[in-house]
């Protein structure tokens, strides 16, 4: 199969448009070619004129390890262009930055959840481009998570840098396909363009990652398919005080981590609560010190989430929905634990990052409810998870 930068590469027509424009690429470390050359050397090569860089949350090489570390903007050693940070002083280019290129080439690679900020990244410059004139164009990558949906809408006034709009956590669509979804629901009037995959089958035996091809990182934390399986519901970890694994050699693969919390006991509160939400993966209890970060240094017990190999089952793992059962077990069993953090979280500063993160209060609020069922959790998201499958219906490209 072929992602969109290597069909950009290997067929001249579809650069033949490039012609005489100048051009800027927004990518990050896993925007690489089959062949693991980096995406702005190999436009080079190709004879593209690559006028400036662009670098998301983690920088254009990827180097910043946590959530709010800024990158600066910085010229380019090699090419002498200007690479712009889209997490430094601005999240949102600015005209000047939109001044450097007339067609913008976005080729990040997404995890297919909502929070993930690279959507909100491709939703800013969507709209500046509308703005100033230019054309934006998506080299598609796959959606490693697939097509399953799964959570409950992000409710109006709770947008924010991680929720560029109302969709579920779990979105089910690659980024050429979110920029079609973001046009018609904003009613952009942008030049867009789809350089789509070959090949790509969400539905194949990869169930979203095409198993040919390698994983790179596309943040520091996002160290494999495991975790881009399992990220639509450790993320909501970032709003608790457990322990996400970050300072670990396997962050985002937990359910929970904390010196303080039997997970074996947790484990089995959650088969008795929702047995049915335990489905399609294994989890195993363990035991790691994080050497930075929550509880660092310290040895904390929790629960790795293993929806990879023979414990894999695409069509019923649904992370959103476990990481939800945790909480609440953690709740059940320890009627008084703070489990919700509250600091700044992606620059919010009056809300929750639970809330932040979850595009509103409902979950926590279904956490903290002890008279609250399973089945009133899985009713609310039920009832969002429909609405948005039948909005995308009509801007799937596989």
């Amino acid at each position: 199969m072929k992602f969109g930068i290597d069909r950009l590469l290997s067929e001249p027509d579809l650069r033949k448009p490039l012609e005489g424009k100048r051009v800027a690429l927004v990518a990050h470390p896993a925007s690489v070619t089959r062949d693991l050359e980096h995406s702005l050397d190999a436009l080079v090569a190709a004879g593209v004129n690559v006028t400036s860089a662009f670098g998301p949350q983690h920088g254009l090489k990827g180097d910043k390890q946590d959530n709010m570390v800024e990158t600066a903007d910085e010229t380019d050693p090699t090419y002498g262009i200007p690479v712009f940070s889209l997490y430094g002083e601005v999240r949102r280019p600015t005209g000047q930055m939109m001044s450097s290129a007339d067609v913008f080439l976005f080729d990040l690679q997404d995890l297919g959840c909502r929070i993930y900020t690279f959507v909100t990244t491709l939703l800013y410059l969507l709209e500046e481009a509308a703005k100033t004139g230019k054309s934006v164009w998506v080299l598609d990558r796959p959606n490693p998570a697939g097509r399953p949906v799964e959570g409950t809408m992000l409710m109006p006034g709770q947008e924010s840098f991680v929720g560029a709009g109302p969709m579920p956590m779990r979105h089910g669509l690659t980024m050429g396909e979110m920029g079609h979804w973001f046009i018609k629901h904003f009613g952009l009037d942008v030049e867009y363009r789809v350089i789509a995959m070959e090949g790509w089958e969400p539905d194949g035996t990869g169930h979203g990652w095409p198993e040919n091809r390698v994983w790179i990182n596309p943040s520091p934390n996002a160290a494999n398919v495991n975790m881009a399986r399992a990220y639509a519901g450790t993320v909501m970890i970032e709003g608790a005080t457990l322990s996400e694994g970050r300072g670990t050699t396997r962050p985002l693969e937990v359910l929970f981590g904390a010196p303080d919390i039997d997970a074996k006991a947790v484990h089995a509160e959650m088969r008795r609560i929702a047995p049915s939400w335990l489905k399609g993966c294994a989890l195993r209890e363990c035991w790691f010190e994080p050497t930075f970060h929550k509880h660092a240094g310290q040895l904390c017990n929790g629960l790795m989430i293993h929806a990879e190999g023979p414990f894999y089952d695409h069509t019923h793992f649904r992370p959103w929905r476990l990481q939800a059962l945790a909480f609440k077990a953690i709740r059940a069993l320890y009627p008084d634990y703070e489990i919700w953090r509250d600091f700044p979280y992606e620059y919010e500063l009056d809300r929750l990052a639970i809330d932040v993160i979850n595009g509103g209060p409902a979950l926590r609020e279904w956490v903290d409810d002890t008279s609250a069922s399973p089945v009133d959790l899985d009713r609310m998201a039920a009832n969002d998870e429909t609405e948005w499958r039948d909005q995308i219906e009509r801007v799937l490209l596989y």
